[in-house]
């Protein structure tokens, strides 16, 4: 298709960053309208021409401020079927945070796999790709569907910053990247081994041991030789930043001269701000995947620090609709 041909809308609550993906795109965003009648029921369509055209449609859905992940889940996919039905040659779904992605297998007798049935939502109104960043468990999340499932992921930001702090004087300190559960296990070595080859030299390897049932986490085991070093806890994401506290702490206990989390999506829900404000955490790297509307406290503010994931999502647009390769852009 011509670059002509490329249609980018972003939904109510995604609008900032939808104009800023656009801005990087060269590009203005196409315009929609989105109405809310009195029994709450809603309506979204485009106001522009779409047949024929390349769409993508960029909406987060992580719950509020003012829409739960339901309301905007159910938005999206209205919208991308008016969209099929206006003649769209394409609609790529752009959900940098996905909901209900952390449900991806069953852990209890009759657990639900809501991954498999979200995917089942979007085939259903006939999208043609969806798009997401650091998703729970990016293989689950691609056999969950039969279109096109991309899991972009935000490493190379990451490591891009860890190197930004070793220009600052930091070039000598030793480094320890941490996994805070069994499950981020995969995800911290492959990190592990994008930042040796990044910094060009030995990084640590550390583990935190974590179960959890019926809601209680429980796992006090730590592996892995970070004294003295800066210990990197390496996770998809933050809720109530229990799982990282407790991975910060382990690391101190095992003789981290200082713990720094790299999260992809900062949800920071009830709880968070006094996790943040846990003297075993130095710093919170964040995207902005979910804007940090919840953090309020000023001491907790100050211990975070945001990394913009436009320039991730517009090149990743970019290449899906000239049809380039995405190696290097998706997870590990």
């Amino acid at each position: 298709m011509t670059d002509q041909g490329l249609c980018l809308f972003a939904l109510h609550g995604t609008d900032e960053l939808g104009t800023a993906v656009a801005a990087a795109l060269g590009r203005p965003l196409a315009a929609h309208e989105e109405r809310e009648f009195e029994d709450r029921e809603h309506k979204v369509r485009p106001l522009e021409t779409v047949r024929g055209a390349d769409v993508f449609v960029l909406h987060g859905l992580h719950s509020g401020p003012e829409q739960s992940p339901n309301d905007k889940l159910c938005r999206l996919l209205f919208f991308i079927g008016a969209l099929k039905d206006a003649g769209a040659a394409r609609v790529t779904a752009v959900a940098p945070y996905l909901c209900y992605a952390r449900k991806d297998r069953r852990t209890k007798p009759n657990d639900p796999v809501t991954t498999r049935y979200v995917a089942s939502l979007f085939e259903a109104v006939g999208t043609d790709a969806v798009v997401t960043v650091d998703v729970h468990n990016p293989a689950a999340f691609e056999n969950a569907f039969r279109c096109p499932a991309v899991a972009l992921t935000a490493a190379p930001l990451f490591v891009d910053y860890v190197k930004s702090l070793h220009t600052k004087g930091l070039a000598d300190a030793r480094l320890c990247v941490v996994s805070p559960d069994p499950g981020g296990t995969k995800r911290a070595d492959l990190f592990h081994e994008a930042l040796e080859a990044a910094l060009g030299r030995p990084v640590g390897k550390g583990f935190a041991d974590k179960r959890r049932s019926a809601g209680v986490v429980s796992g006090e085991l730590f592996v892995g030789d970070v004294k003295g070093a800066t210990a990197l806890v390496i996770d998809d994401l933050i809720s109530t930043g229990g799982t990282l506290v407790r991975a910060a702490r382990a690391a101190r206990q095992a003789g981290a001269a200082r713990a720094m989390a790299l999260v992809t999506h900062g949800l920071f829900m009830p709880g968070a701000e006094a996790a943040l404000m846990d003297p075993a955490i130095d710093r919170v790297v964040v995207t902005d995947t979910v804007p940090a509307f919840r953090l309020s406290a000023a001491t907790a503010r100050a211990k975070v620090h945001i990394l913009p994931v436009v320039p991730l999502l517009a090149e990743a647009i970019r290449r899906l609709h000239a049809g380039d390769a995405l190696t290097d852009l998706l997870v590990f």
